[in-house]
């Protein structure tokens, strides 16, 4: 491998400022085996995506990601677009030998997840390799959190209840928007943020889950429609969208058994949590302590020890920046905190050390698959009265 990896983005919306960010600064904070270079961003609209490759630091436009994935000058392809391009983007990218970064969830459906992790096999036995883009793993202290659950910190974990509440859609006159619309987004606030609640929950106790009872609900089910969905002028029309995926999804889970127990865990994830603004939270419960963890206070680390003496339990608050925690000895000196946009840059770390070590990233297609997995069965028990339903 040559000293740099050269990098096309194809989409331009905000998970391409978030993946764009973390390019540029992760080799200025970390030290890379080899330097990534923002070669080409690719998007549909012309002026739009010429604004964005100046704005955000591309060398280059585009609005052909076919001509892009074909260069030879292209070493990895970062997919940000919505998740219905996410399997033909990601397998041509696969096929024509580029590395390849895909945002979350990994596909709209099991079949296109299926597809995309046997093209990522076939592409590693080439030397080829693939990360699906589960970014709050590498929130500092969740992967704290994961190491002192696998240390034994909170004993055999018993219970794990995690959420994901946002508030962005609760004004019933938003207007459509494709994250909406099924047959592009696959679903709503279940893939969209519950498979990150699903995701830490599986991350951090290193369980999987095998069976789910779920509830979906849709709140408001029409939206007006903005003028340019329609070919209209002005800011928005008469016309309404039929909103085609959930706003609400309740889960209960059971974890694959381990020691003889199989943990049980309830998820929540829902865009209608007034005041609610991206609170992703997870907490694990063992027979030896807990940790529980708050998007919101990305810095934070709650931890109690159930084997202190009687009088002195309680849950500690960790402020997660010291040089001994995950990733932080690169950043700011002790107490000065990170926010949202750190991970990303984790995520690309680790990313090209391990393409330059031929090492699997994680998490990889089979992982993305199997949160795909864990959405459908939502689906299908929440279409067959909360039944309770394998992953498998």
């Amino acid at each position: 491998m040559s000293n740099t990896l050269r990098v096309a983005m194809i989409g331009a919306g905000f998970m391409g400022a978030a993946h764009s960010q973390s390019w540029r600064v992760a080799p200025r904070f970390f030290d890379l085996p080899v330097k990534p270079t923002m070669q080409v961003l690719a998007g549909r609209d012309p002026a739009a995506v010429e604004q964005a490759a100046e704005k955000w630091g591309w060398a280059e436009a585009s609005t052909d990601w076919r001509e892009v994935i074909a260069r030879d000058d292209i070493d990895l392809v970062d997919i940000v677009t919505p998740g219905d391009t996410h399997a033909e983007i990601a397998i041509a990218a696969l096929e024509a030998g580029k590395h390849v970064l895909c945002e979350k969830p990994l596909a709209n459906t099991v079949d296109e997840a299926e597809a995309m992790a046997a093209a990522a096999n076939a592409a590693a036995e080439r030397g080829v390799l693939s990360m699906v883009g589960l970014t709050y793993r590498r929130v500092p202290a969740v992967t704290f959190a994961r190491d002192l659950v696998a240390a034994g910190r909170v004993g055999v974990v018993r219970q794990v209840r995690a959420a994901y509440r946002q508030d962005w859609l609760r004004d019933e006159t938003g207007p459509m928007t494709w994250r909406l619309e099924k047959h592009r987004a696959g679903s709503g606030s279940l893939g969209d943020i519950g498979a990150h609640a699903i995701d830490l929950a599986e991350f951090i106790t290193g369980l999987r889950l095998e069976r789910v009872s779920g509830i979906l609900e849709t709140i408001v089910t029409e939206r007006p429609m903005l003028g340019e969905r329609v070919g209209l002028s002005g800011t928005a029309s008469d016309r309404v969208g039929t909103v085609t995926v959930d706003d609400v999804a309740l889960v209960t889970g059971r974890f694959a058994s381990k020691d003889g127990f199989a943990p049980i865990g309830t998820f929540e994830a829902t865009r209608f949590a007034t005041g609610r603004k991206n609170a992703l939270t997870i907490e694990v419960s063992g027979s030896r302590g807990a940790i529980a963890f708050d998007l919101e206070r990305l810095n934070e680390l709650e931890v109690y020890d159930a084997t202190a003496p009687a009088g002195r339990q309680g849950f500690t608050r960790i402020i997660v920046t010291e040089p001994e925690h995950p990733y932080m000895a690169a950043w700011w000196p002790t107490g000065h905190g990170i926010g949202y946009e750190h991970p990303f840059s984790h995520q690309v770390r680790d990313l090209v050390h391990a393409i330059t070590s031929g090492i699997d990233p994680e998490p990889s297609f089979a992982e993305g698959l199997q949160v795909q997995r864990v959405l459908r069965a939502v689906e299908a028990s929440a279409a067959n009265g909360s039944a309770w339903t394998t992953t498998n």
